[in-house]
């Protein structure tokens, strides 16, 4: 800190002018004098210094955290690419795995729908079987009714008209 000019003979001369007896005048003086060097005051120079100095550590503070931000938003965004093409990835093997798995099922059913065929055919088959052998059965009936009523009635016949 700079020291505070203080003319103590002039103080000395003022006292003195004012009625003030010398030995206490100049005792005033060492006195004020004493109090400047205790004091340590701030000039307007040591103001301006240290306001000089503050500007340059808030400048490289500032500079210092603009910094720190573009590394960390550099760090996110190189993150957040990472993170992106990571889902990326996830959704593909995702997608490529329910797609085998819908192809499996598809083959399942392919494969079941086929045997159902399969089965349905040979339903078919025993029904027509089975059809065909009834309808046998009942053209045979037919005639053994068709036959048995011929024969009664020429038992009929026989009876009224006694052939």
């Amino acid at each position: 800190m700079a020291t505070v000019t203080f003319d103590t003979l002039k103080f000395v001369e003022t006292l003195k002018g004012a009625g003030v007896p010398e030995p206490q005048a100049k005792a005033f003086s060492t006195a004020v004098q004493e109090s400047h060097e205790a004091a340590d005051l701030a000039t307007k120079a040591d103001l301006r210094e240290y306001e000089s100095v503050i500007r340059g550590d808030l400048e490289k503070l500032e500079t210092g955290l603009r910094h720190e931000m573009n590394e960390l938003e550099t760090g996110l965004r190189h993150e957040m690419n990472e993170l992106k093409t990571g889902l990326r990835h996830e959704m593909n093997e995702l997608e490529t795995g329910l797609r085998h798995e819908m192809n499996e099922l598809e083959t399942s059913l392919r494969h079941e729908i086929g045997d159902l065929r399969h089965e349905v055919k040979e339903l078919e088959l025993r029904i027509d079987t089975r059809f065909e052998k009834v309808h046998g059965e009942m053209l045979l009936t037919k005639w053994m009714l068709g036959l048995l009523l011929a024969g009664v009635a020429s038992l009929v016949l026989k009876a009224f008209f006694g052939a």
